[in-house]
């Protein structure tokens, strides 16, 4: 380069500089967001899990109120809601208490029948390697009882904030299912007015994805449910509607939920039926993985956003890394909800951009 002359840079470099930096704001953005959301974390599931009950009930409500005042149709949705579930929950805890005694039985032999089958080829166990096993167990609890018990004292604590944040959210959708579009219309009104049209559209982009979103899980958990519970009735396995309600909550994690919860049935069935119905439950989680896969979530799925396979995993994954089990159920609506949003504003701009053009 000689003396006085300016140094050129190469379009692609300039254009990679400029987005460059743009990321590194975005990505402080971001982290920024996260790491306020972790700190109130359960302010933000509270929040959260509100939207979840108000597209759940706010059909229901709609209907009610046809016939009723708003607030008593508001209250006596929530409440007959809260009656449902608190049933279900009941219904499970009668069905673990009546199979108890016959359960404590069989789980007794069953691990008998799994001492003897791990005995013999090709296992070929030492016979005192599992009751060796139990003992070493059993002396471990032993030496750290005060361990175990500042656990269980830590882990009353965690009740008492679950109890908090479902209360918060129960408080959150109230008002959402009563006046949530007032509630909306009053925050586009503090905007500016130059991005309130494009507040709307991304508005009404992500709650109409994010309702799809929720009704079409909730229908494939309820179906995935129904099919687990009476295969295992039909199997014979204990406690069949206590797993069934386990696969019910495991299916609001996609991909991953379902294989976990029938791998607990698969082991109450090993301890209880045997090696033969295990195997039988092991092949349903391929059955129903399926099933799931390939026609309930292409079907059920089809007013929310469809994403592929691979940004679902790598999705569930990242939330659960960067928050645990509540990060895996939000990660999969907060994507669907954020693509649906990019790409309504994309079409929106699209369309003015041909109305102009027809205009010119």
């Amino acid at each position: 380069m000689q003396p006085g002359t300016t140094p050129t840079v190469t379009p692609f470099l300039r254009t990679a500089a400029a987005y460059a930096w743009r990321l590194l704001v975005v990505g402080v953005l971001v982290y920024s967001l996260f790491a306020v959301l972790g700190r109130f974390h359960e302010v933000g599931v509270a929040v959260f899990l509100g939207l979840v009950i108000t597209a759940l009930l706010r059909p229901v409500a709609d209907l009610v109120a046809r016939g009723l005042p708003r607030p008593p149709a508001v209250a006596l949705t929530l409440l007959g809601s809260i009656a449902l579930v608190l049933g279900a929950l009941a219904l499970v805890g009668e069905a673990v208490a009546g199979e108890r005694t016959t359960l404590v039985r069989e789980f007794r032999d069953g691990v008998g029948r799994i001492e003897d089958w791990l005995e013999r080829p090709p296992f070929r166990l030492d016979p005192g390697a599992l009751s060796d096993l139990q003992t070493k167990i059993g002396d471990f609890v032993s030496s750290h009882r005060s361990t175990l018990v500042s656990e269980a004292l830590s882990g009353a604590g965690h009740v008492v904030a679950v109890l908090t944040t479902l209360a918060l959210a129960l408080f959150c959708a109230v008002f959402f299912i009563h006046s949530g579009d007032r509630q909306w219309a009053w925050f586009q009104e503090q905007l500016p007015r130059s991005v309130r049209d494009r507040v709307a559209i991304g508005g009404r982009a992500a709650w109409r994805t994010f309702t799809g979103y929720t009704h079409g899980i909730v229908l494939v958990a309820a179906v995935n449910a129904v099919l687990v519970g009476v295969a295992l009735w039909l199997l014979g396995v204990p406690l069949a509607v206590p797993l069934a309600l386990l696969e019910f909550l495991a299916a609001f994690v996609p991909l991953i939920g379902s294989p976990v919860a029938l791998a607990v049935a698969a082991v109450v069935a090993l301890a209880s039926q045997g090696p033969l119905v295990a195997a039988i439950v092991i092949a349903l989680i391929v059955v129903i993985g399926q099933i799931e896969g390939h026609l309930l979530h292409p079907l059920v799925m089809s007013w929310a956003v469809r994403l592929h396979p691979l940004v679902v995993a790598i999705s569930v994954i990242a939330g659960s890394i960067a928050a645990g089990i509540v990060g895996a159920v939000v990660a999969v609506p907060l994507v669907s909800v954020v693509w649906s949003v990019h790409t309504a504003l994309r079409n929106a701009r699209e369309a003015k951009a041909g109305v102009g053009s027809l205009k010119e």
